[in-house]
């Protein structure tokens, strides 16, 4: 797995796909944007502008070439997210919790569609289950596994504030921070 949100790194885009990745990007909360460090809270409300959002979230993530993005990654401080829960089957979750995690666990590049050209490793567990509600109130729960697992789990990590770059290694970290740092340009 390339990345877990964002472009897979050897794929070519058409130019007007790749308009559409720019415009999406641009409605996504950039590093170090402080809505990417805060606590999400519960969703309460499951109504109509809460199935705009989600339908508002699915085609900016499909517009970016991600496979998942949290409410706090447009701005919106609430416990939701979708992800790509199969090849073709995008789904929404509101206040998740992961109520099982596998004892075995993968090292693996993790990308963010919150952290451009940043690719850094993460250790997570390869299954979940994860439970919530969706985006009309019915309660689910998922057993997932590999790139399904991983990617909830980082989008579940973003409700809590926590990114990519404060799961890997230190020297990963450091090494991420020198990218994201802005260039001094002399003139």
């Amino acid at each position: 797995m390339a990345e877990i949100e964002g472009q897979i790194k050897d794929e070519k885009l058409d130019p007007e796909r790749e308009a559409r990745r720019r415009l999406a990007l641009a409605q996504i909360r950039q590093y170090p944007d402080a809505a990417l460090k805060m606590k999400a809270n519960p969703v309460e409300h499951f109504d109509d502008d809460l199935r705009r959002l989600v339908e508002r979230m699915k085609l900016l993530m499909a517009d970016a070439n991600g496979i998942g993005l949290a409410a706090t990654q447009v701005g919106v401080l609430q416990r939701l997210f979708v992800f790509a829960k199969g090849e073709d089957d995008v789904v929404a979750i509101a206040n998740p919790e992961i109520v099982e995690r596998s004892d075995e666990t993968d090292v693996d590049d993790e990308g963010c569609l919150s952290i451009q050209g940043v690719l850094v490793p993460v250790e997570r567990p390869v299954a979940i289950t994860i439970a919530g509600r969706d985006e009309n109130g019915n309660d689910v729960r998922w057993e997932l596994q590999e790139t399904a697992a991983r990617c909830a789990q980082h989008e579940n990590d973003h409700l809590d504030g926590v990114l990519i770059i404060d799961r890997t290694t230190a020297e990963a970290r450091r090494e991420a921070l020198a990218v994201l740092r802005p260039r001094i340009v002399l003139a």
